[in-house]
């Protein structure tokens, strides 16, 4: 099981489609206020932006019985990247390990696809918190910008028979 920087047990995270039942509870949840120049201040912007953009799509984090956050991916046409975008873990619940626990599932789950090779991110470098978990899972800034953000790349390593 992960652990966090305190050595704590991490619950483990389970990533779920966006239903019926679970939208609303993805939709209300809110970072930090030192967060929101980073990242929406509500899930429900990012909960749009999959509904009405046609790009991303929306996951709910659930940590036990809980939807702790939300997180999206979606795959460049242009080069078949697939990137990861608008992650929040609710402010309540920072602090445990969820987000570290919320991108290892992600990229495992963006790994299992058969055409995902390199999986991609942006974070604003003044984001300092963010580009250290990055780096930490093995994503390296790439030189290239999104908007005002840092684009960071993590290559897809197939096991070769």
């Amino acid at each position: 099981m992960p652990h966090d920087r305190t050595d704590r047990p991490v619950p483990p995270v389970t990533l779920e489609e966006i239903t019926d039942d679970n939208w609303r509870a993805v939709a209300d949840v809110a970072p930090t206020d030192d967060q929101r120049r980073f990242v929406a201040a509500l899930g429900a912007r990012y909960l749009l932006l999959s509904m009405r953009g046609g790009v991303w799509n929306s996951l709910g984090v659930r940590a036990g019985d809980a939807v702790v956050g939300h997180v999206m991916w979606a795959v460049d046409e242009a080069d078949g990247s697939h990137w990861i975008g608008g992650m929040i873990i609710d402010a309540a619940e920072q602090g445990k390990g969820l987000g570290r626990a919320t991108m290892h599932a992600l990229i495992r789950r963006l790994a299992a696809l058969p055409d995902c090779r390199e999986i991609r991110l942006s974070y604003h470098p003044d984001n300092v918190p963010a580009a250290r978990l990055y780096a930490s899972l093995g994503f390296t800034p790439t030189g290239e910008r999104e908007d005002d953000e840092l684009v960071a790349a993590l290559p897809v390593v197939r096991d070769t028979p």
